[in-house]
């Protein structure tokens, strides 16, 4: 998320990379304050960003640092007449509240001319320690130690977002969180054209209207689309006449970036030819909470396709996996403008996994590859592609070629996989609960 949001607003990773692995501090090179603060409004990976007065891998390194910053930088927030407070956060260790006092104190050095106001300072300073990642063996010293003036930081806005009090949800609403990460992978900014070909209640159009972008989607389900049928809420049966999507970006104050959602059939592109959209961000049905479906009977024929008239409405037959996502990134490659982004979730069976069962396609580039747990078996990828060579008649079919197909067909079996893991476990607590 944060690669994604740097080539949106300008900078990148500077110096040691090893940093950005192995560690929950990370050091950024940013143009401005100005782009600092808009990327921390959109982040909901990061907590804090700080403006960096010095580091180190020890505390004579962390104040020989300190004191080679240009003191011209710091005068501004040390003024006579400000306030500050100076917070220490230490990353998997606690110290006591004496420990703390002894570290700001070694910081006397600094020109510090204002008065401390712990309780609504003007300026706040972080002392940063970073202990490791292993909990159960935490050195005596800090590994790195930064210290820096607190700039910007946001949690609200997941839970301004939140699903529980969301206006219409379905089985499968995206969890807000995911949602807003889903967008900024896709780089979404203001003005941009943001589609959803399995938009269900409109979850994930939520996060990119709220970045300023016009949205659309479409689904196969009539009532999904409409708003009718069985609510999804506990003690609730019917969905009431007031629950849509449109209803759910009007309560956020985003109705004015909702064009419209569409019951159509993902399979068969119902658009103009032409490159449309900046970015399609979706999560498309596993066959778990939500059946893959598309039109057309198991029996279909090319030739009742020609016969069909336009106002026929075929029966909803089942759409493998894998078939959906070639379909995806086919549409992708097709419609998306030079640049924009697919951004998708993919189930995969972890025993079997590989990074060769990603599907591929040669207008698209694999941007990143994240993974969420979902069970000791299973899980799913965050894949984000971007769009980098036009799409050509030769490429209709390029997905469906027998050596990139055949490495993603074992996702068709995923439903079975999971639910067959979903069982052992029931069968081994059973057991476990009779001993």
């Amino acid at each position: 998320e944060i690669t994604s949001l740097l080539s949106l607003y300008g900078g990148q990773f500077s110096g040691e990379r090893e940093i950005c692995v192995n560690s929950p501090f990370w050091i950024l090179s940013i143009p401005s304050e100005e782009m600092a603060r808009g990327l921390m409004k959109r982040t909901v990976c990061a907590k804090s960003i700080f403006e960096l007065w010095g580091h180190g891998r020890s505390a004579g390194e962390l104040y020989a640092s300190l004191r080679n910053y240009p003191e011209h930088k710091m005068l501004p927030y040390l003024q006579a007449d400000s306030t500050y407070k100076v917070h220490i956060h230490t990353f998997n260790k606690t110290l006591t509240q004496a420990q703390k006092i002894e570290k700001i104190d070694a910081l006397e050095f600094l020109p510090f001319k204002g008065k401390v106001n712990l309780k609504n300072p003007e300026h706040i300073f972080w002392i940063l320690e970073d202990y490791g990642m292993d909990p159960n063996n935490a050195p005596e010293e800090p590994f790195h130690l930064y210290f820096g003036r607190w700039v910007h930081g946001q949690r609200e806005l997941i839970e301004s977002y939140s699903v529980k009090k969301r206006h219409f949800i379905g089985n499968t609403s995206m969890d807000a969180c995911l949602s807003f990460i889903m967008a900024n992978h896709g780089r979404v900014k203001p003005n941009d054209l943001v589609y959803d070909p399995f938009v269900g209640t409109g979850g994930l159009l939520i996060s990119s209207a709220h970045f300023g972008a016009y949205v659309c989607g479409t689904d196969i389900d009539y009532n999904t689309i409409h708003g009718l049928g069985k609510a999804s809420r506990k003690n609730q049966k019917w969905r009431g006449p007031d629950e849509n999507i449109r209803a759910n970006l009007c309560q956020y104050g985003l109705e004015k970036y909702y064009l419209d959602a569409l019951v159509s059939d993902s399979s068969r592109p119902i658009w103009r030819k032409g490159m449309l959209f900046d970015a399609i961000i979706t999560d498309p049905p596993y066959g778990i909470r939500e059946a893959t479906r598309r039109t057309g009977s198991q029996k279909e024929t090319v030739k009742s396709a020609e016969r069909s008239t336009e106002n026929h409405i075929f029966v909803s037959s089942s759409y493998h996996l894998s078939d959906i996502f070639c379909d995806l990134l086919k549409f992708a490659a097709e419609y998306l403008v030079m640049g924009g982004r697919l951004v998708f979730w993919l189930p995969v069976y972890k025993p079997e996994y590989t990074e060769d069962i990603i599907p591929c396609h040669p207008c698209l580039k694999l941007i990143s590859n994240c993974e969420q747990m979902l069970s000791s078996h299973t899980s799913r990828r965050l894949i984000t592609m971007e769009k980098v060579k036009e799409f050509k008649d030769q490429d209709q079919n390029s997905c469906l070629l027998e050596g990139q197909y055949m490495p993603y067909r074992g996702h068709n079996s995923f439903r079975e996989k999971y639910f067959s893991g979903v069982t052992k476990r029931i069968a081994k607590e059973e057991k476990d609960n009779q001993k």
